[in-house]
């Protein structure tokens, strides 16, 4: 059954999906990555807090992990298609496994830390971008949608689950937390090195061409595009609110208002509501409202996402501030995929990949700038006062960036616009509509790249 390709014109189901032993070694891999990371990530800033009793490093250790998507996120994404995707993701891997194992030697400087973090998030965009070039090539027809389905769905529980162990473990010894995020790659690495099969590489050196020039082709689609612009900078506007309670958890949890829960139960409760609302709002736009409805709600649901947040001012307990950073992120959750949606139809066949490099990109570089900012702040005074105030001047960017929303794409969301500028015009008339055009890459490979580019 695993082998039978479904017929195009029927849903798949989860049992076909889960019946590949290709895929089921992938997702293990990936969670056990992902639930490592998010452990790790809840353990550095209590590590970084505890040495340094630094409100702005704390922010800084959560913050860098986004810095190499802006150094190098398209360019060392577009590295992963020069070589064989099972390859790239078990180097990666053992990468991130040394380094975050130095992170965990006891007495590491601050400034010791914050470098092997770079050096260890170096390793994700080739990585993303490998598992997602090559999950097309394992899951055929429907399988795909329905696979990247249950990724987004395990990627946002495995978030909220290593947030929950990363705090919880992080009060004991946060040592520990580092030790088991090197140990979750290892297993990744011996996954995907048995379970998945070796295939050559997708870009021969023939179809290579100069990363920069690929790279700033993707930037000027998206930007100069004025529904693609639109649609990037409401998504980007939105994730500058909805990732700052998760920055600023562990400091927030030691400094405000407790109100008798412990401070490692305080973070977990803080770092873990955003991704559960994220999870609940997309299930409810996405199954209880329809497509026409949800272009409507956009505004409102991104208006609403810093809105939420605002009430902090008044220096709340631990879990007011969670549910409010939960109906936050059931806000982002219920905006992101109709956003997602649009900006897939808005783009030409030939810069899809490129264009969801930017995208990523911009996002991871987004969430962490806010972070980092609203950290520093956060050293000149407290940290609701900090928060409330930056999602109250989130309300009014909100509003002025509402205003240029497209509502729909030009022919009324039927067919996807045509595009503004002149190489992405020629890209349009001139895409392959098979695997293994000029860039390595077919249409099959650039739509699993932007459905599974990451969003948070």
């Amino acid at each position: 059954m695993s082998d039978e390709r479904p017929d195009e014109e029927r849903a798949a189901t989860f049992r076909e999906v889960f019946a590949l032993r290709e895929y089921r070694s992938i997702l293990t891999a990936t969670t056990l990555a992902w639930v490592g990371d998010y452990i790790a990530k809840a353990a550095v800033t209590v590590l970084v807090y505890r040495e340094s009793e630094s409100v702005a490093l704390s922010a800084a250790a959560f913050a860098v992990g986004f810095l190499p998507w802006l150094i190098g996120g398209p360019l060392l994404a577009t590295v992963a298609e020069r070589y064989r995707y099972r390859h790239v993701m078990v180097a990666c891997d053992l990468v991130r496994m040394t380094l975050v194992a130095l992170v965990a030697i006891p007495g590491m400087p601050v400034w010791a830390i914050l470098c092997l973090l770079f050096l260890t998030t170096l390793a994700n965009p080739p990585s993303q971008a490998a598992r997602s070039a090559l999950l097309p090539l394992v899951l055929s027809g429907d399988r795909l949608v329905v696979g990247l389905s249950i990724n987004a769905s395990v990627g946002q529980a495995a978030q909220v689950v290593g947030y929950l162990l990363g705090a919880a473990i992080a009060t004991i010894n946060p040592t520990v937390a580092l030790l088991v995020n090197a140990t979750t790659f290892a297993l990744s690495a011996v996954l995907v090195r048995l379970g998945v099969r070796d295939r050559p590489s997708a870009m021969t050196a023939a179809h290579r061409s100069h990363l920069l020039r690929e790279t700033g082709e993707g930037f000027r689609l998206v930007f100069g595009d004025p529904t693609l612009r639109a649609i990037a900078v409401l998504v980007f506007s939105a994730m500058l609110f909805a990732i700052v309670p998760e920055g600023l958890a562990a400091a927030w949890a030691r400094e405000g208002n407790t109100s008798g829960l412990d401070a490692g139960t305080a973070q977990a409760a803080i770092m873990a509501a955003n991704p559960v609302g994220f999870i609940l709002g997309g299930l409810l736009i996405g199954r209880a409202v329809a497509p026409a409805r949800r272009v409507q709600l956009v505004r409102p649901l991104a208006v609403a996402a810093p809105l939420t947040l605002v009430p902090v001012l008044f220096d709340l307990p631990p879990l007011a501030v969670a549910l409010l950073a939960a109906v936050c992120g059931a806000a982002v959750g219920g905006l992101l995929p109709v956003a997602n949606g649009m900006f897939v139809r808005a783009l030409p066949d030939g810069y899809r990949a490129r264009a969801f490099g930017v995208m990523a990109t911009g996002l991871q570089v987004i969430q962490g700038l806010a972070v980092l900012v609203t950290g520093l702040l956060a050293e000149w005074a407290p940290i609701p006062v900090v928060v409330g105030v930056w999602s109250a001047a989130g309300v009014v960017l909100m509003l002025l960036v509402g205003a240029s929303w497209p509502g729909r794409t030009r022919d009324g969301g039927r067919t996807p616009p045509r595009a503004a500028t002149p190489a992405a015009r020629q890209a349009e008339e001139t895409a392959a509509p098979e695997v293994g055009g000029p860039t390595g890459q077919g249409p099959v490979g650039q739509r699993s790249r932007q459905a599974d580019a990451p969003t948070r």
